[in-house]
């Protein structure tokens, strides 16, 4: 158990929400911020957690949170994360993931013993010239941990980088598992729908329980080293197909599919599978199973319904 102060960002988000609930759990006081009054009414109340209504883009604002709370940890989770979205709007994509991200940094710089880890994405790309973005996304999240490595090591602050797999699980998400699940809860509904699109069966994917990865990023926060980048995966990859098999064998009714298969990668080497090696060596693994996860995952949108995702 411990009692110190954990502030969470993105805590009215998928896993901003399983976050605050775990650390709860866990004996932390949480200090939960979500971006807007309408977020925070959309939650259920939790023993434990605090929360605060801040747009990180306001440096006043964060500062005042930051002078209030004292945290002892930071699990940064806020940002915004559809790669389509970031072609539409790639100002917001910077302002969301690297301003927000600074505006925090600067706000705990006197804080130089609180561990602060930031949730970075596995879709960054090689910041050295000539620069190949791939989207808005990906460049937004590269400069984040850029900036975020460089800020600690120029204020001598404890910033520790998480790079997570695709996190599923029960909550509203828009993952290809929860929208899978959506659309088998709404087709058991007797709703009309046309065939679920898949644009590849072959393409694989690393899936980890979202609960799972908090576990990880509380354990990172504890015993992680500044300026190190950890990824938070199973260490084992899914074709999408079989993904889709899990969930329609679990359906009630039929479930049609289309698949497109695109396969965006052939004729190159196979990439290396990523493995948390650093993890395993502080005694982390994942604890719950692929099947239990999807089993949870349609339970929820079944209980709550598509207009949850």
């Amino acid at each position: 158990m411990d009692s110190r102060v954990v502030l969470v960002t993105g805590a009215g988000g998928f896993t901003g929400q399983h976050a605050c609930r775990r650390l709860a759990e866990k004996g932390y006081q949480v200090a939960a911020i979500v971006r807007t009054r309408a977020v925070l009414a959309s939650l259920k109340p939790l023993d434990g957690v605090d929360y605060y209504v801040c747009d990180l883009n306001q440096p006043v604002r964060v500062n005042e949170i930051v002078q209030i709370t004292s945290p002892q940890y930071v699990l940064h989770l806020a940002g915004k994360n559809s790669v389509p979205e970031s072609w539409a709007n790639p100002l917001l994509y910077m302002e969301s993931n690297i301003m927000a991200t600074i505006h925090l940094l600067n706000a705990l710089r006197q804080y130089e013993d609180t561990a602060i880890l930031i949730a970075g994405s596995r879709l960054k790309f090689d910041l050295r010239i000539p620069v190949e973005p791939t989207h808005p996304y990906g460049l937004s999240k590269s400069i984040q941990e850029a900036v975020a490595l460089a800020w600690g090591k120029l204020f001598h602050q404890n910033v520790i980088l998480a790079e997570p797999g695709n996190l599923i699980g029960p909550g509203p998400s828009t993952g290809i598992c929860s929208l899978l699940a959506g659309y088998i809860a709404a087709m058991e509904r007797g709703e009309s729908r046309p065939p679920f699109r898949l644009s590849s069966a072959s393409a694989k994917r690393d899936f980890l329980d979202v609960r799972d990865a908090v576990d990880a990023y509380e354990l990172l926060l504890r015993h992680g080293k500044a300026g190190e980048v950890y990824p938070v995966c199973s260490g084992f990859e899914r074709r999408l197909g079989e993904v889709c098999d899990s969930f329609v064998n679990m359906a009630r009714v039929q479930c049609p599919l289309e698949v497109e298969e695109r396969d965006e990668y052939a004729g190159m080497p196979a990439a290396a599978i990523i493995q948390p090696d650093a993890l395993r060596e502080m005694g982390w693994s994942p604890t719950i199973p692929w099947e239990a996860s999807v089993s949870d995952i349609l339970r929820f949108f079944r209980r709550e319904g598509v207009d949850r995702i």
